[in-house]
């Protein structure tokens, strides 16, 4: 960088620059005073090379001059390529990246120490405090879980807070950055605001304490009319068309839009929030409320379906909001459901109805939850047969919009896990007990104020039942694979697992499904000071992580001795055998119950409406076959014909491999 010299000095002048003292301005060695007009320029500013252009977004036929006009520069550092161009009141203390655009804004300010968002309280789940989790450009959904859920552990509590807040520390400036290839465009007032490489900003009214994290591979969005205050928005996300944000944070691949409100609330990788409201929410992976009438509050969801009209109660009238709720992974609330917490709702479950009690079907994961005369029925397991079940898990790995090398969340995308099929194996023995202590003639039996029919315990015992055999086998197949023994003695041998890591309950931190004994070491890391820095804690979530299949046979290699009620030394080749036949029939008969639910979708009762002008069902039939094609030609049910398909060759295949093994080598 040089000085300027008098002859530019004097060209500046005349095109309406001014400067409090022009030799603190400092320029590029090729920097063309014809560029810039009307600038006022205060304190230290540096300017970069501003020959050439870019394409106009207007006209990309025609190049826009790279320029500096009509805005105050205070204390600012302009990179190359850069356009500068309508600041209403100024930009003051930024360092600006090469090829941004600035254009037609109210302020660019940075007004003292400031930390960016980070280190902002968010007040999750009890919205009177209690749970606060400090936000930060790297925290997690694991991480996150930690602060919100474990707070009867003061020393981790501590030493979590203290990483949070030396990461704050080490962002903490007086000079705010906007990265290299950004755009802003046609803003208002944006204060302590730092903005990643790529971003782009186009309309946004207020944004004020906050991080526009954003990357190349995964730049940012935020869009027209969006008010943020006390924010961290991670890379790859999308706020736009006039969404209120408060307090937030907002994690990799979500879309918040469409006059979305919410504050005090945390939003995890691909969360999708459109037109209502959310308050005090923890909100972890694939949390998706798209109605207007639908208000998520003080609650933990993860991979949530909210319906139009989804509705929680945190307030009794007595003491405050100050209660909260639990939705476990992969449940839906139907239209004008409603909730009174505290409550706990199992996973992959179905909420209809309005429910009044403090309900608990935690260890009844796959049901439905349904509300007759005000009451709350309980029907276990149904849910295992459900195609929409099965077409949720499909699709959530598909909608993943995050890049592949910068994911921050360990997100487990399993239908059948530990942590589900362990739920399956409480729930089944809960309705064993029921039956057996209050007997099995047409009773309705009452659980945690739920009521149960006989006929739905009866069901919902063997929906379980197949569950836990089909993930048993599967477990039981993958580790035969894996090992890949020589003779039928090795495949004896090998089957037993060499640690016993995933030897206790299982956890799903927020989308990770993990063993409690390897999380409780990792909290124990955390709490001595092994773990100096977040980056490690991330680090040590993500190894936990991707050892998930290598430790889940641990754990499902003793749930199979339980469940079959066999020792270790009576799992030989002819029982291994067994336990495979029994899988490939419970799959097949799965699947058979996900074609029959299908095709309910095309039965006659849900043509009514198409075929409006036309007389007869043939041309009913004919009509909805236009729209939504035919029973034997749809893609999902194409698909679980190749899934029973794939699954009886696997099954024939593992056993002729099998009985072609030589007794020993």
């Amino acid at each position: 960088m040089r000085k300027l010299n008098t002859k530019e000095i004097k060209q500046l002048t005349e095109q309406g620059c001014q400067a409090q003292d022009w030799s603190l301005v400092r320029v590029h060695k090729y920097f063309d005073a014809s560029r810039c007009q009307q600038v006022h320029f205060i304190g230290k500013c540096e300017i970069g090379d501003n020959r050439g252009g870019r394409p106009s977004e207007e006209e990309p036929s025609y190049d826009e001059p790279y320029r500096l006009a009509h805005a105050k520069l205070v204390n600012c550092t302009i990179g190359d390529r850069v356009i500068i161009d309508g600041v209403r009141d100024c930009i003051s203390h930024y360092d600006i990246g090469d090829d941004v655009v600035i254009h037609d804004i109210a302020a660019l300010k940075v007004t003292g120490e400031t930390a960016f968002g980070n280190g902002t309280l968010v007040e999750v789940l009890n919205e009177t405090g209690g749970r606060e989790v400090p936000i930060c450009d790297i925290l997690t959904a694991q991480t996150a879980y930690m602060l919100a859920m474990y707070r009867h552990d003061k020393d981790l509590q501590a030493a979590l807070s203290k990483l949070v807040e030396e990461y704050t520390a080490s962002v903490r400036s007086d000079r705010g950055t906007i990265g290299e290839s950004s755009q802003i465009r046609h803003c208002g007032l944006m204060t302590n605001i730092k903005v990643g490489p790529h971003s782009s900003i186009i309309g946004a009214s207020v944004l004020e304490n906050g991080s526009v994290n954003s990357t190349p591979l995964s730049p940012t969005k935020v869009g027209y009319g969006v008010i943020c205050r006390d924010f961290v928005f991670s890379a790859g996300c999308v706020v736009a068309d006039g969404s209120n944000v408060s307090r937030c944070f907002i994690g990799q691949g979500c879309s918040v839009t469409h006059l979305f409100s919410a504050h005090d609330s945390l939003f995890f990788a691909n969360c999708q929030c459109e037109n209502g409201e959310a308050c005090a929410v923890f909100a972890g992976p694939f949390t998706v409320t798209m109605h207007k009438s639908s208000l998520l509050i003080a609650g933990y969801y993860s991979f949530l379906n909210a319906g139009s009209g989804s509705n929680q109660s945190n307030h009794l009238y007595k003491l405050g909001p100050i209660h909260q709720g639990v939705v476990e992974r992969g449940s839906k609330t139907t239209s004008d459901s409603y909730i009174l917490w505290p409550s706990r709702i199992g996973a992959f479950s179905l909420i209809m109805g309005r429910h009044v009690d403090h309900i608990d079907s935690s260890d009844f994961p796959f049901s439905y939850i349904i509300e007759n005369d005000n009451q709350t029925y309980l029907v276990p397991g149904t849910n295992l047969r459900s195609v929409g079940t099965i077409r949720d898990t499909k699709k959530w790995p598909k909608r993943d919009k995050r890049h592949p090398d910068e994911k921050l969340d360990c997100i487990n995308y399993n239908l059948l896990s530990p942590y589900t099929v362990g739920k399956m194996h409480k729930g089944w023995h809960k309705l064993k007990a029921l039956e057996t202590h209050l007997g099995s003639s047409n009773a309705t039996y009452i659980y945690h104020d739920m009521h149960i029919r006989h006929s739905s315990l009866v069901k919902g015992c063997r929906y379980y039942e197949m569950g836990i055999v089909k993930f048993l086998g599967n477990s039981l197949i993958q580790r035969i694979q894996d090992q890949a023994p020589k003779s039928k003695r090795e495949l004896v041998t090998c089957l037993p697992p060499t640690s016993n890591e995933g030897l206790s309950d299982w956890l799903d931190l927020a989308g990770m499904i993990a063993p409690r004994r390897l999380v409780r070491n990792l909290i124990k890391q955390i709490k001595e000071g092994q773990l100096k820095t977040l980056d490690e804690v991330n680090v040590a979530l993500r190894s936990i992580h991707s050892r998930y299949y290598e430790i889940e046979w641990h754990w499902a290699y003793d749930l199979l001795l339980r469940w079959y009620d066999i020792a270790a030394k009576d799992l030989t080749v002819e029982r291994a055998i067994q336990i495979i036949q029994e899988w490939q029939e419970t799959v097949i008969e799965l699947d058979e119950y996900l074609l029959k639910d299908a095709h309910k979708e095309f039965e006659m009762l849900t043509q009514v409406g198409f075929g409006i002008d036309l007389d007869g069902d043939h041309n009913r039939r004919i009509d909805f076959e236009q729209v939504r094609g035919n029973y034997e030609d749809n893609a999902f049910v194409a698909e679980v014909h190749d899934h029973i398909r794939r699954k009886k060759l696997l099954g024939e295949t593992i056993l002729a491999q099998i009985d072609a093994l030589p007794e020993e080598i």
